[in-house]
């Protein structure tokens, strides 16, 4: 998929290997996005991976008064485990818990969505709205975008092939400043936006000051309901108020068919969610979306740091990756160009491991990487350098079975098994993290593992056992 792999240790090396390549070359950081497009040959052009995720201090947020930096390492699952974004960036936490499932949520990260620049994208919207700004960096100096002036249409920015996303900068809301972000898509997790929107307002009182709607899914970029917007500049939220903004968000939409929703679908769906989104702010309930206390799958809730490189290492086919496998140390050769879930079976012998869809959709493959559950097929192999790795072959110690191995047995939660382990595999992690789960953090929990089989009853009486088991 590659030829030339670095695993880098400081945004300094990063730049100089984006002059030398130029267009050659692209950044992984989650790798969500840029591996699939590899495997399925979209960037035929593409030969070298220059891997940031391990860089120091990129991984931070940080408060400046009435701005939030976020570092381009920082994930989805970071912005929602901050309670200061939860409670002064909301449309931003919402829309990082509705991206994919926390596996995905671990590894995709807020800078890579920016990028990928698809206008379903689900944080540009709220990121939008709240006037958010994106710091780039070259070899030559820093310059900064706003991020209503960084798309230049589909799956295209601003960006030179010499850049790289170092931070994002976003407004935080204040005393007087409400906002919301609603999705709309095909199932429950792991879905795609058919349509979504995010509403920022700022009120005296009852009377809408200064308004925001920002429209995903429903343009070749996110779009602004301008008309709508300037409507409701002094009004207050009545029913009327509310149904007339959603009939003129509808004017600002030029959505398209596709396999997802035909256009005339999206069209009305725009002033559904638009009125949706204005009644929720009404109510005042719009904290409702972010759970309390979500389910993260980092193994020790809250606590999440990036490992650092001591040193950039380039990975050729030459180059041996030594890496930590569920306590042992392995030497493996010539597996640079492959992805972890192919390292972990094909080189290990590690086959618990499970091949689905290799695309992040189904969790089969799930292990944990440096504590944090992610899914393997969509982890460069090279990122394992250095990293410990747990699989499911780990999980029992010294002849014991963990208790979600145990309480698989018990319950009957197995028929063909296939899925089973990366099942397994989150619930380990959800019960270091809540040792007494709650039913609805169960099922958050394997919102990016899928069974065909068992229709998922006896996996939640699983996971009830083994917290009852883990407690004795």
């Amino acid at each position: 998929m590659w030829h030339d792999y670095y695993s880098v240790a400081s945004v300094h090396e990063a730049l100089q290997l984006l002059g030398r390549y130029g267009e050659r070359a692209r950044l992984i950081a989650g790798g969500t996005d840029i591996i699939l497009e590899l495997e399925r040959g979209q960037r035929p052009d593409v030969d070298v991976l220059i891997d940031i995720s391990r860089i120091p201090e990129l991984d931070q947020i940080t408060i400046d008064g009435d701005t939030a930096h976020l570092g381009s390492l920082v994930t989805h699952n970071q912005v929602v485990a901050d309670e200061r974004l939860v409670e002064r960036a909301l449309p931003l936490a919402i829309a990082c818990w509705e991206v994919g499932a926390p596996q995905i949520r671990n590894r995709g990260t807020v800078a890579g969505n920016l990028i990928t620049a698809s206008p379903a994208n689900d944080t540009i919207p709220p990121l939008w709205a709240m006037g958010a700004s994106v710091v780039l960096a070259s070899t030559e100096g820093e310059r900064v975008v706003p991020l209503s002036e960084f798309y230049t249409g589909v799956r295209r920015t601003v960006m030179r092939a010499d850049e790289m996303m170092t931070a994002v900068r976003v407004p935080l809301l204040d005393e007087h400043e409400r906002g919301v972000f609603l999705k709309l898509g095909l199932r429950r997790a792991q879905a795609i936006s058919v349509v979504n929107t995010a509403v920022v307002l700022r009120l005296e009182g009852e009377q809408i000051v200064e308004a925001h709607i920002a429209l995903g899914s429903v343009a070749p970029t996110i779009v602004r309901a301008v008309e709508a917007e300037n409507y409701l500049q002094g009004r207050a939220l009545t029913d009327e108020v509310i149904t007339e903004a959603a009939r003129l968000s509808r004017l600002s939409a030029s959505p398209i068919d596709d396999i997802r929703g035909s256009a005339a679908y999206r069209l009305e769906m725009v002033g559904v969610l638009v009125a949706r989104a204005l009644r929720t702010l009404r109510k005042g309930d719009e904290k409702r979306a972010v759970p309390a206390e979500p389910p993260l799958l980092w193994g020790k809730h809250r606590e999440y740091t990036v490992p650092a490189l001591a040193e950039t290492v380039h990975h050729e086919s030459d180059q041996s990756i030594v890496t930590m496998v569920n306590g042992q140390q392995y030497v493996v050769e010539g597996a640079h160009e492959k992805t972890l879930l192919q390292l972990l079976r094909d080189d290990l012998g590690l086959t618990g491991t499970k091949e689905g869809c290799a695309e992040g959709e189904c969790g089969a493959c799930t292990v944990f990487l440096d504590g944090v559950a992610v899914m393997s097929c969509m982890v460069p192999a090279p990122r394992a350098h250095g990293a410990e790795i747990v699989t499911v072959e780990g999980l029992a110690q010294n002849g014991h079975l963990h208790p979600i191995q145990q309480a698989f047995a018990e319950t009957g939660a197995v028929q063909c098994g296939y899925c089973t382990p990366g099942f397994l595999m989150s619930g380990a992690s959800l019960l270091k993290e809540y040792p007494t789960p709650t039913l609805e953090q169960i099922k958050q929990s394997i919102t990016g593992n899928l069974c065909r089989c068992t229709g998922y009853y006896q996996i939640v009486d699983a996971f009830r056992k083994a917290a009852e088991l883990q407690a004795k």
